[in-house]
């Protein structure tokens, strides 16, 4: 039976290194996960000398980093232990973008690089998966298995996250079309990623436009503090496309035409071109 060792009250370095090896590691996904006092390995037996134990965050051995003052941690050498054994055993290099930067997050969290990001005291970080981690200890104190067990499913989470973003940003990047709206400037694309409303929004673009080519459906959205106001263009959509659903939200910053969360509504038949031309200058 192939075992993990890390710490006791395991913390997001540590949990992310089980879940990288469990999640990633060839043979490795029903691997059991064995604590024991930081800094010590299962039954004080040498680090690393049986092939079926792999300790994490603890004993100092390879998948360790506190033996070293260099910027990294154990899910990092976790990762390029991964990516050493795809590249032995296939002739390949594993290449995941999201998971990269999933690894460097948690890397600047346990060297306490968080102290540094912008408003580090906001409550709106205590949502994120190290303010819950800090919130199950709490709540866990005697059971490490479940802060493994919730932390990993977590990561499950946040990794599917990031892989929409990378995904979306190469979206952009590849289909988006710039516009100019008398509000500022706005970016239409036609995709199925509906992340890609998001992140342009934080690129800077007052207005994401975004048609589903599956589905026909499309969003408008305006950032919540701009002067947009798409109650015009809403009167003119409904215009040219009266079969359709239109819904503008009572901000006037959003204006939706068909929903998952409304299996009725209709699709435009209107194209993205013809959308963008009812919305730009």
């Amino acid at each position: 039976m192939k075992t993990i060792v890390t710490h006791h009250m395991p913390d997001l370095d540590a949990i992310s290194s089980v879940w990288l090896l469990k999640r990633f590691m060839p043979g490795w996904d029903k691997a059991q996960v064995a604590f024991v006092p930081a800094g010590s390995t299962l039954g004080e037996d040498v680090v690393d000398s049986d092939p079926s134990i792999l300790h994490v965050d603890t004993g100092l051995g390879q998948l360790d980093h506190h033996q070293t003052d260099e910027d990294t941690c154990a899910a990092k050498r976790t990762l390029e232990y991964i990516v050493d054994y795809e590249l032995r055993t296939k002739n390949q290099k594993l290449k995941d973008e999201a998971l990269e930067r999933l690894v460097e997050i948690v890397n600047d969290i346990d060297h306490f690089r968080d102290a540094y990001y912008p408003n580090p005291a906001a409550d709106f970080y205590d949502f994120s998966l190290v303010g819950q981690l800090d919130g199950w200890k709490l709540l866990f104190p005697d059971d490490n298995q479940k802060l493994v067990d919730l932390g990993m499913v977590a990561l499950d989470g946040i990794y599917k996250k990031l892989q929409d973003k990378v995904w979306a940003s190469r979206e952009i990047e590849e289909k988006g079309v710039d516009f100019t709206t008398k509000w500022g400037k706005a970016l239409g694309i036609e995709t199925v990623n509906d992340e890609v409303v998001r992140l342009g929004q934080k690129m800077g673009y007052v207005l994401v436009v975004r048609k589903d080519p599956n589905k026909d459906y499309a969003r408008i959205k305006a950032l919540p503090n701009s002067k947009a106001d798409l109650e015009s263009a809403y009167k003119k959509l409904k215009k040219l496309d009266a079969s359709a659903t239109w819904y503008l939200h009572v901000s006037h910053k959003m204006l939706l035409n068909g929903s998952m969360k409304n299996p009725k509504t209709k699709p435009t038949k209107l194209t993205l071109r013809e959308i963008i031309d009812v919305l730009k200058i």
